[in-house]
């Protein structure tokens, strides 16, 4: 198991109540200069435990919060412990061994959310296989977003999706490096209202898998 992999749901009930978040609780994610895909993962999160409808990612982030001359503390509150009930929604998480049985689904686009040089395998990092999953498409995250730290027009999200190949009616498994950077994929294309999960082992599992199919450039 990838060690940013999701924890079992109720150690993520643990942790959330630990924020004083409950049920009735209205969730607003935001992020500090350019920590977007940390801040999408914790809705991707929010969104397993059957939360998502709670919560919502502020665009553009602290640096816009500042802008529009909004108030701002440096107080910490200790908050009072929530009270959860969760509801893991499993389809969301997509598994190794299903993924390999959709490689050859033309109904399925997998996505790489990493930059194109991990993507066409100029970089390999620590992995022990370069390239990218077999079949795979290149979305790399931070093309989502703007300069100016908002996410891009609706319009602008699915013609890049669209650019790449994929298409409205598929089903999007979106993937990265540990499972983070796949999670901006995943909130962009369901804000969208495509139907997506995310492959939370990632390439870091998929590389050390001898058995999962890998296609890599820089070795054709």
């Amino acid at each position: 198991k990838i060690n940013t992999q999701l924890p079992p749901a109720d150690d993520l009930r643990k942790t959330f109540e630990k924020f004083g978040i409950s049920n009735d609780s209205r969730i607003v994610i935001y992020y500090g200069k350019d920590w977007y895909s940390p801040t999408t993962r914790v809705f991707f999160t929010l969104d397993y435990l059957g939360l998502a409808g709670r919560a919502s990612i502020l665009d553009g982030g602290m640096k816009a919060w500042i802008n529009a001359g909004k108030p701002t503390t440096a107080e910490i509150r200790t908050p009072a412990p929530g009270k959860l009930t969760v509801s893991p929604k499993q389809a969301l998480v997509a598994e190794a061994d299903w993924l390999k049985t959709r490689l050859n689904d033309s109904s399925t686009s997998v996505v790489d959310a990493r930059a194109t040089e991990f993507f066409d395998g100029t970089s390999v990092g620590f992995k022990p296989r370069g390239g990218h999953i077999q079949g795979a498409k290149s979305v790399p995250f931070d093309s989502l977003i703007n300069e100016d730290g908002f996410f891009k027009s609706d319009a602008d999200l699915d013609r890049i999706l669209t650019d790449a190949g994929v298409d409205r009616a598929d089903e999007i498994v979106s993937y990265c490096h540990v499972g983070q950077q796949a999670t901006v994929v995943y909130f962009a294309a369901r804000r969208l209202g495509y139907d997506v999960r995310v492959y939370d082992g990632s390439f870091e599992e998929w590389s050390e898998r001898r058995d999962l199919p890998v296609d890599d450039p820089k070795k054709d």
